[in-house]
């Protein structure tokens, strides 16, 4: 049996002496605080902000890019959200709910399309200035299997918006990414980028080209100050999923990840949100799972 002998000091520590029934001392003490001064209040961390830092978002009307939106403005940002399904003059069209505002401007862009991705980065610039941060989230997927008549399109177009439309928006915000030496890219990949499935070969394929071209550009970059990373979201529940019935996901959501269920769209954007930060700037050429653990298992 061992008792626990305390005597606070002026120091203000507990100085503890263990000591066993027969007053034997054992070997050793253990100095505990039990006082100490008063921590400085918190003061914000401007590395921790993006508050004021301007933000492009392709595929943003929906899904993981519509939730990457809400959470780079709710933390301060002013982002430009692109998507090919918004109206060319979105001012004239758009409800009260949806209009542009002080720190949101909606437009329309095909990152398939070099003009229409230089036009609408360059009115993202024009009513926000330079920009700070790309976030590479449109993209199609396309099932053809290799032996079907249509692969061909099917492949071409995959990688023309999967692939070389990241390209393009990155060479457009280049110059403005490199200005201040703290660029931010996040490419949106997936975990087909990790693995493979049967009958998807030209969207895996792109995906594993999102992430050759995120490290790659990472250490063509890096000595700029400007980190490139990726996110690689497994079962999401966003459009390319919606027509998969809540039973079917609810069965491969427990037998294939970690946390036993489809994830949503915010809990990735979260984690892109993490990565535009001015003060990661230690990560960079990463390419980041966000898959409830589905990777983990094997799976």
């Amino acid at each position: 049996m061992v008792a626990a002998l305390l005597e606070t000091t002026p120091a203000n520590y507990t100085r503890c002496t263990a000591v066993c029934e027969s007053n034997t001392e054992l070997q050793g003490e253990l100095i505990v605080t039990t006082e100490s001064e008063p921590l400085p209040a918190p003061s914000p961390n401007p590395l921790r902000s993006i508050k004021g830092r301007v933000a492009v978002v392709t595929g943003a009307a929906s899904g993981i890019g519509r939730a990457t939106v809400h959470a780079l403005r709710n933390e301060g940002a002013l982002v430009g959200a692109l998507d090919i399904s918004f109206p060319a003059d979105h001012a004239s069209t758009a409800t009260s709910s949806e209009a542009n505002t002080d720190t949101l401007l909606r437009r329309r862009c095909d990152v398939s399309s070099e003009t229409s991705v230089i036009e609408a980065v360059a009115a993202v610039r024009s009513h926000f200035g330079p920009i700070d941060i790309v976030v590479n989230n449109a993209g199609v997927s396309i099932a053809t299997p290799i032996a079907d008549p249509s692969f061909e399109d099917g492949w071409l177009r995959t990688l023309e918006v999967n692939l070389t439309g990241q390209t393009r928006l990155i060479r457009a915000c280049l110059d403005d990414l490199l200005r201040n030496n703290d660029g931010r890219i996040v490419n949106i990949a997936s975990t087909e980028a990790l693995g493979g499935t049967g009958g998807m070969s030209a969207y895996t394929a792109s995906k594993h080209g999102v992430a050759g071209l995120t490290r790659s550009l990472a250490v063509e970059l890096g000595k700029s100050g400007v980190t490139v990373n990726a996110v690689c979201p497994g079962p999401i529940n966003t459009g390319m999923t919606q027509g998969i019935p809540d039973e079917n996901k609810a069965i491969f959501g427990r037998r294939a990840t970690a946390v036993r269920r489809y994830g949503e769209p915010h809990e990735v954007a979260d984690v892109i949100v993490s990565l535009t930060l001015p003060s990661a700037t230690y990560i960079t050429g990463a390419v980041v799972p966000v898959d409830g653990g589905m990777t983990a298992r094997n799976q």
